[in-house]
């Protein structure tokens, strides 16, 4: 991604539960960000005024709801995700190719603009091989499984993926260098991994190629976020 500078690639996890709490990580970052990840737990409590608190700011959302549902059902609700203004929005790959087919669909028909970038989840950073295998029932290894669920998503007409940084090769050699790629499961060394099993430091993640990063609890649970992500972009930076 060429002449975009380091903190433009890095997205800030407002994983918080109330629009004041969101506020203040935007408040506290906004010099440096410029793209802010919207997810479950923020707009089930909020809805769309999560996003408008990040839109009138000047800066972009990408909305982390991982639709997984009938094709008609996820074609509407790409379509209101379309009318909020987000950048980026994801869909899980499980949800399988008509199901995201129908997300392309609803995000290209679009009254003026840019469309927003369409991403499949292929598998959660918090997943590893035992629960791949044992809860989930799948037999191939996380590797094999996200390359299969990443080329589903590049036949079906996606932008990119949502994936561990551990698999950025992998997918960069199969389906190639066009395919977007945003990497969960950011930890810097001097943060804890918390609840995420595969798990890399921003730097790595970038070396390796992703195009953006999803950084969360080390910034916005930090007593200082504004330092925490000027240490982040210094680390990238270098």
């Amino acid at each position: 991604m060429h002449g975009i500078r380091p903190e433009e690639r890095v997205i800030i996890a407002l994983d918080v539960g109330t629009l004041d709490d969101a506020e203040k990580v935007v408040e506290a970052t906004g010099e440096r960000a410029a793209v802010y990840k919207i997810g479950s737990e923020l707009f089930t409590r909020c809805g769309p005024a999560a996003v408008e608190l990040v839109k009138t700011r000047g800066k972009e959302v990408f909305l982390d709801l991982k639709f997984h549902d009938i094709p008609n059902t996820v074609s509407r609700a790409v379509t209101a995700a379309v009318a909020l203004g987000v950048k980026m929005l994801n869909v899980h790959a499980f949800g399988g190719a008509e199901m995201m087919r129908a997300a392309v669909e609803a995000a290209r028909i679009t009254g003026s603009g840019e469309s927003p970038k369409v991403l499949a989840v292929t598998v959660l950073t918090s997943i590893d091989e035992v629960i791949l295998a044992e809860d989930i029932g799948c037999r191939r290894e996380v590797e094999r499984q996200v390359v299969h669920l990443a080329n589903l998503a590049a036949r079906s007409g996606l932008d990119g993926v949502v994936a561990s940084a551990k698999e950025i090769e992998v997918i960069r050699r199969n389906v190639g260098s066009d395919f977007l790629i945003v990497t969960p499961g950011i930890r810097p060394r001097w943060a804890a991994k918390g609840d995420q099993k595969r798990v890399t430091t921003p730097a790595e993640a970038l070396r390796a190629g992703a195009d953006y990063i999803v950084i969360g609890r080390p910034v916005t649970a930090n007593d200082d976020p504004k330092e925490a992500l000027e240490r982040i972009i210094e680390e990238i930076s270098g």
